[in-house]
């Protein structure tokens, strides 16, 4: 156990989706990044993809101008998304793997294979004062390789381990979080910022929040899709209420 207080970092890409979805300006997920920091979030992650799937450059500005917490950049590992970086210069510049045809992010990044094409980037971001994040399968070698490439933190993707656990599949679910639990041991004990994420849900949180080597974890699907279940009769209250006001009127 630890005393010291996990960060949440809430992902508001699919609040673009939504909008993306009918074109225009609603909803705005500006908003729905300063609803998050009023109810606690500590931080604010969106993924401006390549393709501009959901997140578009315009709110990648309109974050940094207006957030008064931390702004963690999700990119791949480009030059097109380096030189947004370093225009924007958010807080922080999480590199994730990136391919057209994926739904979502779908494992970690190869750091490995990759050190020649990360080495020079990495090195570009870091002397601009953002500090560089990389999402990571949890293996101690892994963990080995980011130090090697000189960034400061890991995200350990945590896909296989929710996967698992939805699945009810007890025995998987445990021993992918004791790969998570193992990465994040190792990767502290080498001096890294230990973070986490993906696919996350009220439900599977638990056994990773307690990991006391994680120090933030940043989850934005089930947070977005709770809300339409937790926040939807409230909506419709209020379109109904309107309505009424409308015809007495």
């Amino acid at each position: 156990m630890t005393s010291e207080k996990q960060r949440l970092g809430v992902n508001i890409d699919h609040v673009a989706t939504v909008r993306n979805a009918r074109g225009g300006d609603y909803p705005d997920p500006l908003r729905a990044a300063l609803l998050a920091v009023e109810a606690g979030a500590d931080g604010i992650t969106a993924h401006l993809r390549e393709d501009r799937r959901h997140i578009r450059d315009a709110d990648i500005a309109a974050l940094r101008r207006r957030l008064s917490v931390p702004l963690n950049f999700e990119m791949a590992a480009t030059d097109e998304m380096v030189g947004i970086a370093l225009d924007t210069r958010p807080h922080a510049a999480c590199l994730v793997p990136e391919k057209r045809e994926e739904r979502t992010t779908e494992g970690g990044l190869d750091i490995i294979g990759g050190r020649d094409h990360l080495t020079p980037r990495i090195r570009a971001l870091s002397e601009a004062g953002i500090r560089v994040s990389l999402f990571v399968e949890p293996e101690p070698a892994v963990m080995e390789a980011a130090r090697a490439l000189g960034a400061p933190v890991v995200e350990l993707h945590t896909g296989s381990y929710c996967e698992a656990a939805l699945e009810d599949d007890a025995a998987r679910t445990a021993q992918e979080l004791a790969r998570i639990r193992r990465a994040a041991e190792h990767g502290a004990v080498l001096g890294l910022e230990i973070h986490a994420g993906h696919g996350l849900t009220v439900g599977s949180v638990g056994p990773v929040a307690a990991l006391p080597q994680i120090r933030e974890l940043n989850i934005g699907h089930a947070l977005i899709a709770d809300a339409i279940f937790k926040g939807l009769a409230l909506a419709v209250r209020d379109m109904r209420a309107a309505m009424d006001r409308a015809r007495s009127a």
